[in-house]
Parts: structure tokens; sequence; C-alpha cells
């Protein structure tokens, strides 16, 4: 699971590389209005309601460019933020302050945009065995920090890349030629500590993964009675995961059904990002 350790450790080298992609050779607009450095101060605000998320990035795009830098704020990430509340303030050189504005405000809307939609959707399943998790749709070279945001939420995460874990779907079976050879080629080539999940579409392929001795079943894109036909025919021999067309109205028809895991790919590719502002910048000096 990435944590906000994890997530500090690796975050330079995500930031510097969207710092460069943003300033390939100079900040032209804030050099011509601010030729020299200049200490100044902005009003970090929140827009609409939501969870916080990404603080830490924030800050530390702002850091990177300015080792001055400092933030007073009274939230942290995972709180609930209302409608024009002032998260905090920055303080730093101005020139830092307006070069880094849109990269720093990149990373937290997005965060909490997604920490925000997971919240809603952990809510569903309170009460209930079911564990939500996200997916590998996210936006290349944004991974750590939307996982992170996902946990920020209230969610867990699946398999971080490909190197993570077995899961072998549609066209690994293809590849291999069934259901039952795909398991059988997985548990002789990965480590025994590695649990193999394959993904299903119909009770037939459910029936033959059970057979096959798979660790953890997906039921893919099937809907709630077929799904409810799988869970019993599975018996407990495995674990469960529904995957594909999973809504945060379907959460709870989902859980009632007795799948350990629903996992969902909308937490993160298709999050809208939250509005939060930097504004009211002004020289403190």
């Amino acid at each position: 699971m990435i944590s906000g350790v994890t997530m500090k450790i690796n975050m330079d080298e995500y930031i510097l590389h969207a710092l460069k992609e943003d300033i390939t050779s100079e900040d032209v607009s804030t050099n011509a209005v601010m030729r020299d450095a200049r200490r100044g101060a902005a009003q970090l605000i929140c827009k609409e309601d939501g969870i916080i998320c990404g603080l830490q990035v924030f800050c530390r795009v702002f850091e990177l460019l300015d080792e001055s830098f400092s933030f007073e704020s009274g939230v942290k990430d995972g709180d609930e933020v209302k409608k024009g509340q002032l998260l905090g303030t920055v303080y730093g050189d101005i020139r830092a302050l307006l070069s880094g504005e849109r990269t720093a405000l990149n990373y937290l809307q997005r965060m909490s945009g997604i920490a925000t939609v997971t919240r809603r959707c952990a809510k569903e399943l309170e009460g209930s065995s079911t564990t939500l998790l996200d997916t590998r749709k996210t936006v290349p070279n944004m991974r750590p920090f939307e996982k992170y945001a996902v946990t920020v939420g209230g969610g867990k995460n699946h398999r971080y890349n490909l190197s993570d874990g077995v899961l072998l779907k549609d066209n690994h079976i293809g590849a291999a030629g069934s259901i039952t050879r795909a398991i059988e080629m997985a548990r002789d080539y990965a480590p025994f500590v590695r649990k193999i999940e394959i993904e299903t579409e119909t009770l037939e392929q459910v029936r033959e993964a059970v057979d096959a001795g798979a660790d953890i079943i997906m039921l893919d894109n099937m809907d709630n009675e077929t799904m409810r036909r799988a869970v019993e025919l599975i018996g407990g021999r495995a674990e469960t995961e529904c995957s594909g067309n999973v809504t945060a109205e379907r959460l709870r028809e989902i859980a009632e059904i007795g799948v350990d895991y629903v996992s969902s790919g909308a937490l993160t590719h298709s999050v809208k990002a939250m509005d939060i502002s930097l504004k009211n910048l002004k020289p403190t000096e």
C-alpha cells in the first residue's frame, strides 16, 4: 500500500519532471514582472466541499524552487474541507510562488478529487466485509500520488504495477490457451508467495478457475444475479473480486452479494479535480 512515507521518498523525481515540463528555459511572465527576489505570501482557498489530499506534494513543488518556502495551515490530508475555507497561507520568493503555482495546484486538485470520490464510495461499503480497491488505470507518472490519494480517501491499493502480483486477464488466458493452462503456468513460474488471480466473465469460466486452484477470482462485468451465482459456486474456495462497471450507486448491492473485494478504475481514471485556488498574492517586504 502506498503510504505517505513511501510517496515522500519517491516524489521529487516525479515533481521535477513536472516542473521541467512547465519551465523549459524560464518563466517569461514571472521574470517580466519580478526581476529580483522578493518575499511574498498567498492564500490557499478551497472552492468546493471535499477531502483535501496532497498537501506535502503541493509544498514540495515550492520547496524545490525555493528553500525558504513555508506553509502555515490548520488542515491535513484526509480532512473534510468546505467551499470558501482558507486552507493555509504560503510564504516564499514571489518568483517561486508564481512559477510553481500551476504544478503545485495540479497535484493538489487531482489528489483531492480522488480522495473525495474514494471517501464517497468507501462510505457505501461501511458495515460490510467488502474492501474497496483501486486499479492501475492511473495517469502516467501520477501513480504514486493517485494511489496514495485512494488510501487517504479510505480505499485500499490493488497491485502497484506489473511486478507486484499475478493477475491473469482475458488476453493472458488467450495467450496460454485456457484458464487452466494459464493458472498452471503461473503456478510453475511465479514465486510461491504470490497469489494467483484470474479474470472470469462467465459461470463456466468461474467453475474452471475454481477447479484449477486460483487464489482470487475476478468477476468481470457481471450483472448482480450472475455475480451472486458465481459467489455461491466458489463457496469460499477462493477470494472474490468484482470489477467492471462499478459505480457508487452499485456498491451497496455488490457488498450484499458477498464479494471480498470491489475494484474501481473510476477512482482514478475518471475523477474530477477539486477546485482549489492560490489567491491574493502580495509582497511581504
